[in-house]
């Protein structure tokens, strides 16, 4: 089995402008193109939902081996994607952002099985702000 650090990949496709918007317009209206990068802001309801979001971020990047930038504040999170090896935005970077947004979203309550979700009535549990 050859090392993979010694492999060659071919370098991966990078998107225009014009298909990067089209493509979020279509996959992933949430997230906008801006100075080379796509990018998500993720409201929560305090702190402790920010830290949940950058540590599920974090699992997710870490997991896929692509490492975005973040920005945080008390009740926000920033998700900021661009392949710097490619310089420039690939599908690596779309299918990253397809993740983040699948899991960050999930609401379980709203699947009606047995895993009900935090008590919508009850702000205590709340943590992240859905788009619903």
């Amino acid at each position: 089995m050859a090392d993979q650090s010694s492999e060659t990949k071919p370098k991966a496709k990078t998107y225009s402008e014009e298909e990067i918007v089209a493509r979020l317009q279509k996959e992933l209206p949430h997230w906008r193109y801006e100075n080379g990068w796509i990018r998500r802001k993720y409201k929560t309801h305090g702190w402790k939902g920010t830290l949940m979001v950058i540590n599920t971020v974090g699992h997710l990047a870490e997991a896929a081996w692509h490492h975005p930038d973040l920005k945080a504040s008390y009740a926000w999170v920033e998700v900021i994607l661009m392949s710097h090896d490619a310089k420039g935005i690939t599908d690596r970077d779309f299918e990253l952002a397809r993740k983040i947004e699948e899991v960050v979203q999930w609401q379980p309550g709203k699947e009606g099985a047995a895993l009900e979700g935090t008590p919508a009535t009850d702000q205590r549990f709340a943590y992240v702000k859905y788009d619903d």
